[in-house]
C-alpha cells in the first residue's frame, strides 16, 4: 500500500499503550493515595484521552479485565466515593464504570484512598475491623463504659438518698408486755398482748454488754456510716468459698431491721431499702440511740425481746447488773438462740440438744471475751477472771394467770387505774414494770390455808346439796400502811373468774357493829326530847362498860325519841337474835361478845344510821358498798363491802384511829424510771381514844371464854376480831387483826355460772357436814391458821390501852333501867334536901354483871370447849348470833329499804339476804 492510503498511528509515549494499564492495574487501591511521581501526562489516565460526553472515559485496549478486577477490590472497600472534581477529582485518576482506578494525589477520594463519613462516637462494632476483631471492645470503651457504669450508679444512689426517709418505729418493735412484781421486787408474771420486752435507756445498759456485740459483731460501730463495705465482702467471699454463713449487716443494719422496718424477709427490695435506710440512720441518728434501739429489740430467745427481758430469763437479773462474762453469753446467742440457748431445742432441731447447743455457746462465749480483750474493752487482767461458763437459769414455763396469780394480777391491775390514772388503753400499750405490795410467801400461805379446808369438809360429790358452790375469799392488810399483803381470791383464776377478795355482795353480818359502837363512841346518843339533827353538844357519848341496853329476843325498836318503828307495811319492827336467844340488860361489850343483834340495833337508832354510815366510810368502806337507806337492820351488815376493804376498815382500829386505803401497787416504772410512787398519808378516822376503845371490846371477843372469836387465838400475841353470820345462813365471816395485821375471811355459797339468771346467795345449812355455819367456824379456823404463821416473824407488840372517853356517860336504851343508886348512911344536915332517886344512871356501873340467860352446852364426852377444839358447839351456839337474824318477826321489808338485788337487803320473813351486787369489782 502506498504511503497516501495508508495513516499510522500517533506514536505513544514510551509509558503508554497495554504495558502502562497493566501496571495501574497491580497498584494498590483504595487504601493509601498514588505517589507524586505517578502524577503527570505518564499517568494510565492521560492516554486515555477527553472524556466522553457521558463522563466515561475511553478505556485502554485489553484493560477490561484488569479494570473489572480493581473495581471488584474498590467494591470490597465500600467502593470508591467521587471527589468533587469529576469522577476522579483534579489530579486524580478516575474510576469508569470499566475502567480501572488508578492512584492520584487529588483531595478526591478515589477506591485507592480513605474511607469517607463521619467518625462514630460508640465504635462498636468497630469500624474497619474483621473477624472476631470487629467485635471486641478496645480498652477505650471499656474504660468508659465503667466510668459511665459507675457515675450513673452513684447518681442514682445520690438522687435515692435524698428521696428516702428514716421511717417511724415499728409498733412491733415497741410492743411490751407488762411485768408484775411482788413486794420483795422478784418477777411475779407478764401480761398482755405484747412481746415480752421491757425497754431500758442507753444509760443502764451496761458497757460490758454494748462492747460485747461491738466485739462480735461489728468493731467499727462507734466510727462507720451505718454500712460496712469490707465486711459485705468478706461475708460474700466467706460464702463462695463455701465457709461459714455470716452477715454483713451493721449492728445499724440491724436495727434498722428490727426496729424501723420490723421485716426479716431475704429479698432484694428488702435489703436494698434497708442500706439506703441504714446510711441515712448512719448519717443522722446518735449512736448511742441506735444501741440503745438494737439491744432492746433483738430476739434473745426464750421469748425474751430486748435485753432487760434477756437479763431476767437468763440470769434472773436486771440488764444493768449484768457482768462482762453474762454480756458475752446474751451477745452470743444474738448469733441464733436455737443454736447457741444452752438449754437447747431439740424439738425444733435434733442439732440443737442442750449438749450440742452448751458446746457452741461455751465456744462462741470464750471467742466474745477474748476479742473484747483484744479490742481494748477488757484488760487481761479482768479476762483472766471469766474462766467458767456462767450459770444460766432454767427455763420457765410461759407465764399465766392461774392460780391466784390472776386474782393478784387483776386486783393490781384496778388500784394502777384508780390510785395513778393510767387507763386500761395505756395499759394495753405495756412497757410497765408494777411493783406490788403483794408478799408470795404469805399469798401461798392464805391459798394453803383455805385449801386445807376445802380439801377436809367441802365434798361435792358427797353432798351435792350442801357443798356445792362454796365460795371462799380472804385480804389481809398491812394495819399501818394499807399494803395488801396477801388475798385469796377463789380456787383458780382461769376457772372462777370474779375475786372473792373483792366485792362479791355477800352481807358482811355482825362484823359491821363495831362501826355501830364507834359512832356511838364518837358522835353519842341523840336527846330524845330534841329534834332528829343534833350537835355533839346534845348528845351523849356512850361508855361500852358503863352503858346497858336490852338483849331482849324480839325487842321492839324504837327510834331515838321512843316512837316504835314501823316499816314500809305499818308492822312493829320486832328484833331477833340469832336462835331465839333472850338476853337481860348487857354492856354494850358484852352484847359484843355475844353479838346480841337487839342491844346493837337499838344503838344504831339512838346514834342515828346516818352517823352510822359515816363511821363506817371514815373507817374505809366504799360508799357504794353501803346499801341505801336508814332502817334498823343497817346496822347488823346488811351490807356487802369487799374483804379487801373489811380487813383494812379494821386496820384503822388497829391504827388508832388512822385511816389508809388499802393499796396493792407500791411504784410503776416504764423504760426503768419511776413514773407514778405511792403517796398516800392517813386520814384521821376516829380519835385514838375511840379506836383504842373499839379494839379492847374486840379483843374480848377473842379472850373470853364466852366470845364467839375465841377460835382465833394466836398463843402469845394479842388478837382483837369479830364474828359475822347472817340471815339464812348464806354468809359467814372472821375479820381480825395483831397490832401489825389485819385480815378477813368470807365464806358463802353461790354459783359463778354467769350464763344462769336470777342467781341468789345459797344456804349453807349442812355445809361441810356442819348443821349451819357460823363465823366462829370455818372463817375463824382459816383466819387462826393463816395469822399464825403470818405474824410469826413480826416483832410482839400489844395494842394500846385503851384511853378514858372524854365526856362518856352511861346510856341505857332498849328500855334497860338503870340501877338505883344505893342511899348513904351519912345523916343529912337540915339545911339540906335529901335527893330522891332518878332515873339518872349512877356514875359508875354496878359491881356485878347480870349472867347469861344462854350457857354454853359441850357436847357429849366434853366437859369444856377450847380454843383449838374448833367444831365444839357449834351446833346451835348461842355465842354466835352472827348478824342480821333480825327482821321483823312479821313479813315485810325495812321501809326505806330497796329490794333490788344490788346489795341491799330483801325480806324473806326473817331477815336481809341481800343478792349479789352487779357493777364494778373494785375494792
Amino acid at each position: 500500500m502506498s504511503e497516501h492510503r495508508r495513516k499510522m498511528p500517533p506514536q505513544q509515549p514510551p509509558t503508554g499503550g497495554r504495558a502502562a494499564t497493566r501496571r495501574a492495574a497491580q497498584q494498590p487501591v483504595g487504601r493509601r493515595s498514588a505517589p507524586a511521581h505517578d502524577v503527570g501526562t505518564g499517568a494510565p489516565s492521560a492516554s486515555y484521552g477527553p472524556a466522553s460526553s457521558h463522563g466515561e472515559e475511553q478505556r485502554p485496549y485489553g484493560g477490561r479485565a484488569e479494570a473489572r478486577r480493581a473495581a471488584q477490590r474498590g467494591s470490597r472497600r465500600k467502593g470508591a466515593d467521587v471527589g468533587p472534581g469529576g469522577p476522579a477529582g483534579p489530579g486524580g485518576s478516575g474510576g469508569g464504570r470499566r475502567g480501572g482506578g488508578g492512584r492520584g494525589s487529588g483531595p478526591g477520594r478515589g477506591s485507592g484512598g480513605p474511607p469517607p463519613g463521619k467518625k462514630r462516637i460508640i465504635d462498636y462494632p468497630r469500624y474497619g475491623k474483621y473477624g472476631w476483631r470487629r467485635w471486641m471492645p478496645s480498652w477505650k470503651l471499656v474504660t468508659g463504659t465503667f466510668l459511665f457504669f459507675v457515675t450513673s450508679l452513684m447518681g442514682a444512689g445520690a438522687i435515692a438518698y435524698t428521696q428516702v426517709e428514716i421511717p417511724n418505729e415499728a409498733l412491733t418493735a415497741k410492743s411490751q408486755n407488762n411485768i408484775y412484781y411482788w413486794a420483795d421486787k422478784t418477777r411475779m408474771v407478764a401480761t398482755g398482748s405484747g412481746q415480752n420486752r421491757q425497754i431500758v435507756n442507753f444509760e443502764q445498759i451496761p458497757k460490758s454488754m454494748q462492747n460485747a456485740v461491738i466485739s462480735a459483731e461489728n468493731k467499727t460501730f462507734w466510727d462507720d456510716s451505718g454500712i460496712d463495705p469490707m465486711g459485705i465482702g468478706r461475708a460474700v467471699w466467706n460464702m463462695a468459698k463455701g465457709g461459714e454463713t455470716q452477715g454483713g449487716s451493721t449492728i445499724t443494719q440491724q436495727y434498722v431491721k428490727n426496729n424501723r422496718l420490723d421485716d426479716q424477709s431475704q429479698t432484694l427490695s428488702r435489703k436494698v431499702k434497708e442500706l439506703f435506710i441504714s446510711m441515712k440512720v448512719g448519717g443522722e441518728v446518735e449512736k448511742y440511740d441506735i444501741m440503745a434501739g438494737y439491744l432492746n429489740t433483738a430476739y434473745y430467745g426464750r421469748g425474751a425481746y430486748g435485753v432487760q427481758a434477756a437479763a431476767r430469763a437468763y440470769f434472773n437479773t436486771d440488764a444493768e447488773k449484768l457482768n462482762p462474762s453474762q454480756s458475752a453469753l446474751l451477745a452470743a446467742v444474738l448469733k441464733g438462740a436455737t443454736y447457741y440457748d444452752p438449754a437447747g431445742y431439740p424439738e425444733i432441731d435434733s442439732e440443737a440438744t442442750p449438749e450440742k447447743n452448751t458446746k457452741r455457746a461455751t465456744e462462741r462465749w470464750a471467742w466474745i471475751l477474748d476479742e473484747m480483750k483484744n479490742d481494748g474493752h477488757l484488760s487481761a487482767e479482768e479476762r483472766a477472771k471469766y474462766t467458767t461458763f456462767p450459770k444460766v437459769e432454767v427455763p420457765k414455763k410461759s407465764a399465766n394467770l392461774s392460780g391466784q396469780i390472776g386474782y393478784l394480777v387483776s386486783t393490781a391491775k384496778a388500784n394502777v387505774k384508780a390510785q395513778f390514772g393510767i387507763t386500761e388503753q395505756d395499759l394495753e400499750r405495756g412497757g410497765y414494770e408494777i411493783y406490788t405490795t403483794f408478799e408470795k410467801e404469805k399469798v401461798n400461805a392464805l391459798e394453803k390455808s383455805v385449801t386445807k379446808i376445802l380439801d377436809e369438809y367441802i365434798d361435792p360429790k358427797k353432798r351435792p346439796k350442801e357443798d356445792t358452790n362454796v365460795q371462799f375469799g380472804g385480804a389481809s392488810v398491812d394495819t399501818a400502811t394499807g399494803k395488801i399483803v396477801a388475798l385469796y381470791g377463789g380456787v383458780d383464776a382461769t376457772k372462777h373468774f370474779r375475786s372473792n377478795a373483792d366485792n362479791t355482795g355477800a352481807q358482811v353480818g355482825s362484823t359491821f357493829k363495831p362501826f355501830v359502837l364507834a359512832a356511838a363512841m364518837t358522835d353519842g346518843v341523840r336527846d330524845k326530847d330534841l329534834g332528829e339533827v343534833q350537835d355533839r353538844s346534845t348528845r351523849t357519848i356512850v361508855d361500852p362498860d358503863k352503858s346497858r341496853y336490852s338483849g331482849q329476843n324480839k325487842l321492839t325498836i324504837r327510834k331515838y325519841n321512843g316512837e316504835i318503828w314501823h316499816d314500809d307495811k305499818g308492822k312493829e319492827w320486832r328484833q331477833t337474835n340469832d336462835d331465839d336467844a333472850s338476853y337481860k340488860d348487857m354492856t354494850l361489850r358484852r352484847a359484843m361478845v355475844k353479838s346480841a343483834n337487839s342491844p346493837y340495833v337499838q344503838l344504831g337508832m339512838d346514834v342515828g344510821i346516818d352517823k352510822v354510815r359515816e363511821a363506817a366510810i371514815k373507817a374505809g368502806l366504799r360508799p357504794d358498798s353501803l346499801v341505801p337507806g336508814e332502817f334498823p337492820s343497817f346496822s347488823l351488815g346488811v351490807s356487802s363491802p369487799s374483804a379487801i376493804r373489811m380487813a383494812g376498815a379494821y386496820a384503822t382500829f388497829a391504827n388508832e384511829g388512822k385511816q389508809n386505803d388499802p393499796y396493792s401497787v407500791e411504784t410503776v416504772k416504764r423504760e426503768g424510771v419511776v413514773i407514778k410512787q405511792h403517796e398516800g398519808k392517813p386520814a384521821t378516822a376516829f380519835s385514838p381514844a375511840v379506836a383504842n376503845n373499839v379494839t379492847d371490846v374486840l379483843r374480848s371477843v377473842v379472850d373470853e371464854e364466852e366470845g364467839t372469836g375465841r377460835k382465833a387465838r394466836i398463843p402469845g400475841r394479842e388478837v382483837a376480831g369479830k364474828t359475822g353470820t347472817t340471815d339464812g345462813n348464806k354468809s359467814a365471816w372472821f375479820v381480825g387483826y395483831t397490832p401489825q395485821l389485819s385480815t378477813a375471811i368470807d365464806m358463802y355459797r353461790f354459783d359463778d355460772d354467769e350464763t344462769k339468771k336470777n342467781r341468789e346467795f345459797q344456804e349453807m345449812f349442812g355445809t361441810g357436814a356442819q348443821p349451819r355455819i357460823h363465823g366462829s367456824s370455818f372463817p375463824s379456823r382459816i383466819w387462826q391458821d393463816y395469822m399464825t404463821g403470818a405474824v410469826a416473824s413480826y416483832p410482839v407488840k400489844s395494842f394500846p390501852k385503851p384511853e378514858k372517853l372524854e365526856g362518856a356517860e352511861p346510856v341505857f336504851g332498849g328500855g334497860a333501867t338503870s340501877p338505883t343508886p344505893t342511899p348513904t348512911a351519912t345523916t343529912p344536915s337540915p339545911t339540906m334536901t335529901t335527893p330522891t332517886p332518878t332515873t339518872t344512871p349512877p356514875t359508875t356501873p354496878p359491881t356485878t354483871t347480870p349472867p347469861p340467860t344462854a350457857t354454853r352446852t359441850p357436847k357429849p364426852g366434853k366437859t369444856t370447849c377450847d380454843v383449838w377444839n374448833w367444831n365444839c358447839d357449834n351446833t346451835g351456839e348461842p355465842g354466835d348470833p352472827g348478824g342480821n337474824t333480825g327482821q321483823p318477826t312479821t313479813t315485810g321489808t325495812p321501809s326505806g329499804t330497796p329490794t333490788t338485788p344490788s346489795g341491799t337487803p330483801s325480806d324473806d320473813g326473817n331477815g336481809n339476804n341481800g343478792k349479789p351486787e352487779d357493777g364494778t369489782w373494785i375494792p
